[in-house]
């Protein structure tokens, strides 16, 4: 089985690259199935319907989000619908939709940090802990939204050999770590961004730089025009065990 893991898609221009690769790389590598982080795809925060039906218009199997899935309020209702969307798993009981999906024989579970991150959430190892206890599909793709890099490798660490991947989100910034870790599952410490390449992670530098400079909050505007770049990786495993075989990161560029 052969399975793509997007980075965060950031705005307009992340969209852009969504809709022009993902069908072209379906098709080269032979993709099974596609996972895509949407969480910044509405203008660069948040997620709405209109947003949301144009990834999968363009061959997203299933999208997770993050922190910034409550950002545009219109998506609440879809949470609770029929849409293959996930918010992270370990927000408190009562908070709209669901962080796992199970398609395909597939189970999909979309995860947060605490780390750095100023949330009220419940522990995302003990959650992975309780959902794991479970019967599940073999195969078990992680997108864990964290900021810290060391929350993230210990839970790549704590979940190997029990599930297929674990792929990280949120800093938008792609690492050079794709492994596959002794005991079978596949890691990566972000997979990066679908956004403007000439920004900082997807928003407009002047912008930036000056809440730097300056310490006053100020509008970020994301850039929507340039380059693109397109980050994600590949992850190839066995369908029947649950176990990977080899990952790679799928960097491409668009003027």
């Amino acid at each position: 089985m052969r399975v793509l893991m997007v980075g965060d898609v950031v705005g307009r221009a992340g969209r852009r690259a969504v809709r022009a690769l993902l069908a072209p790389l379906r098709a080269e590598l032979g993709l099974d199935f596609i996972v895509v982080n949407a969480e910044n795809a509405a203008g660069g925060v948040g997620l709405t319907p209109d947003t949301a039906h144009e990834l999968f218009d363009a061959g997203a199997d299933v999208l997770t989000s993050g922190n910034h899935i409550w950002d545009k309020r219109e998506i609440f209702p879809v949470l609770e619908g029929d849409l293959p969307i996930l918010r992270p798993l370990n927000y408190p009981p009562g908070v709209p939709g669901q962080g796992t999906l199970a398609k395909r024989n597939v189970l999909v579970v979309n995860l947060m940090g605490r780390t750095f991150m100023n949330l009220n959430l419940d522990c995302p190892f003990r959650t992975m802990d309780k959902l794991l206890a479970e019967p599940h599909p073999p195969v078990v793709l992680v997108d864990f939204h964290a900021e810290a890099t060391s929350e993230k490798v210990a839970m790549g660490w704590y979940l190997d050999g029990r599930v297929s991947a674990v792929a990280g989100t949120h800093t938008h910034v792609a690492t050079a770590d794709t492994r596959l870790l002794p005991k079978g599952t596949a890691y990566v410490t972000d997979i990066g961004m679908s956004g403007a390449r000439d920004s900082v992670i997807g928003v407009d530098p002047e912008a930036v730089i000056e809440r730097f400079l300056t310490g006053v909050p100020n509008r970020f505007i994301t850039v929507e025009h340039g380059p693109v770049i397109f980050n994600a990786v590949l992850i190839e495993l066995d369908a029947e065990s649950g176990r990977s075989q080899a990952m790679q990161r799928i960097d491409r560029e668009l003027a």
